[in-house]
């Protein structure tokens, strides 16, 4: 079935579940028993067991990790590329809002200056 509102034939065709083919039937599920048996494991064990001290201390960078890895390539790349000028409010936006988190350590007032640096030079000056 086609979806209303298409333009030039390049419609998008809605995935009719009932004429997939038994292999993709078979990945989905062998996906999810996957998903639930490794998400599931530390419930089936019947006994306690802890994280060796290294894999806890690992664990305490992982929130950070995480964060890092989404909003640093958000400010060093546009569209895939990196950017090529020091004319981006991205920037000075987050030099600023890293200023405050070290001077403050307060995460309200790093979005707040972070953005109080970016909106008027993105929006003033078109940066």
């Amino acid at each position: 079935m086609a979806l209303a509102g298409c333009a030039a034939n390049r419609c998008l065709r809605m995935v009719e579940w009932h004429t997939l083919q038994p292999w993709v039937w078979l990945t989905i599920l062998g996906l999810a028993a996957i998903t639930v048996i490794t998400r599931g494991f530390f419930f089936i064990s019947s006994r306690n067991w802890q994280l060796p001290r290294w894999a806890e201390r690992g664990l305490q960078y992982a929130p950070i990790a995480a964060l890092a890895a989404v909003v640093i390539p958000e400010i060093v790349t546009h569209q895939g590329a990196l950017i090529g000028t020091w004319q981006d409010a991205r920037l000075f936006a987050a030099a600023a809002g890293a200023a405050w988190f070290f001077w403050r350590r307060g995460v309200l007032g790093t979005i707040v200056c972070g953005m109080a640096v970016y909106l008027p030079l993105r929006l003033g000056l078109g940066w």
